[in-house]
Order: structure tokens, then C-alpha cells, then sequence
């Protein structure tokens, strides 16, 4: 089956294979959250343990969880964590501007530093704006595209809500600087809610996005 990245709440996963990484996404909760749980060499790590920790812990299944990375502290992101840490064990994850507001985080991450899971680097670029420590996670596939998760920083159309216009302003420059400006049109993210886009979908719109404010 190809991989679309349209899933929906109590619907299957979707599933990605890029040989050395295999990505699984579904929608949880009633916020329609996506989750992701990534896997190589053996290892396994998941992105916003959102909600139904049942269906999230059916997805690790008997693999075992390293990690988890949950890419800000809005409470949709993180209804599922502590069951998924008290079940699997994992190591919890979060940016330091964020990791007060998540139950159970235990280390606290910061722009530039590498997550390893597997045989696969995920690189944490720190974009700010929806919230003060919010993340994104880029792989760089070694045999082709650049694949983003990105939370609720970026979404097909548009950033995601912000409280005040520096807020917008902070999120369109680190967007602009830290993603569009460094990797090129085919980088594939995955957004937390909704379908997944491309950079290149998105690009003609920066100046659209930054005029309207949000």
C-alpha cells in the first residue's frame, strides 16, 4: 500500500517504510491528534503520546519503547504519556522551555541536539511561537528526502494558533530561518493534526502566512 498520511480516529495506521526507518501514523483522541512511532534497528520511539494509550501501546506491541518526544506542552499532546512510560518504561522527552508543563519528562532537550533511535538521527530544531518550547524533529534520509515532524508549528496552510503578534512574528522567522530557508521542496513533515504536506506545497505562501497574522 502507499503511504498517504490520511488517517483517521479509530481507523488504521498508516505505514512508511524508508528501509532504514519505518514510520507508522494514527489519529487519536478527540482533538484528532496524530501520533507517530518510529522505528529502526530494532528500536522503537514514539512522537506525542496524545491519547488512548491502549491503540499507542497496540502499535509498540512487543518491540519494546525507547523513547518518548512529546513536540510541545499543549494537554492534547500528552493525555496518553504517563501510561505509556508506566507501561513500557521509556525515557521521556521534552524541550527545557516546555518539560515544566508535561507530566514525567526526564530529560529535557534543547535546539541542535541529536535523538537517536535505532540506527536512525533525529536533529531538534527548536521553532517558538505556538508555545515557548516547541520542537521540531528532522531525519535526514541518508537515501533520499528529509522527513520533519513538527507538531503544532506547522500544518498544510499555515502555522499553528499563536496568542500574540510577536508570537506570529517569532514562529514565521524561526520557520522561515530554521526550515524553509535550510531544506528544499521535497522535505515531507508531518504535522500534529491533519494530513501530512510538503515543504514545496507550502512555500509559495510564507509571505501570505506572515501578512495575516495569527
Amino acid at each position: 500500500m502507499t503511504y498517504t498520511g490520511d488517517v483517521t480516529v479509530g481507523g488504521p495506521a498508516d505505514v512508511r517504510d524508508l528501509g532504514a526507518l519505518t514510520i507508522t501514523k494514527v489519529a487519536v483522541g478527540p482533538m484528532e491528534n496524530n501520533a507517530y512511532l518510529l522505528r529502526s534497528g530494532g528500536e522503537q520511539l514514539l512522537i506525542d503520546a496524545a491519547n488512548e494509550a491502549g491503540t499507542l501501546l497496540g502499535l509498540i506491541g512487543d518491540g519494546g519503547l525507547a523513547t518518548v518526544v512529546t513536540t510541545h506542552r499543549h494537554g492534547d499532546h500528552w493525555q496518553a504519556l504517563s501510561e505509556v512510560i508506566s507501561k513500557t518504561g521509556a525515557e521521556s522527552l521534552a524541550h527545557i522551555e516546555d518539560a515544566a508543563e508535561i507530566p514525567l519528562v526526564n530529560r529535557d532537550l534543547r535546539e541542535g541536539e541529536t535523538i537517536t533511535v535505532g540506527d536512525a538521527a533525529l536533529e531538534v530544531i527548536h521553532l517558538v511561537g505556538h508555545t515557548p518550547g516547541s520542537i521540531a524533529l528532522l531525519y535526514q534520509d541518508p537515501n533520499g528526502t528529509a522527513h520533519l515532524w513538527t507538531g503544532d508549528s506547522l500544518f498544510p496552510g499555515g502555522h499553528g494558533k499563536t496568542v500574540t503578534p510577536a508570537d506570529h512574528l517569532s514562529l514565521m522567522d524561526d520557520l522561515e530561518s530554521k526550515v524553509f530557508s535550510r531544506l528544499p521542496d521535497d522535505t515531507w513533515f508531518y504535522p500534529g493534526h491533519g494530513k501530512d504536506s510538503t515543504l514545496g506545497n507550502e512555500r509559495p505562501h510564507l509571505a501570505e502566512w506572515r501578512e495575516r497574522g495569527w
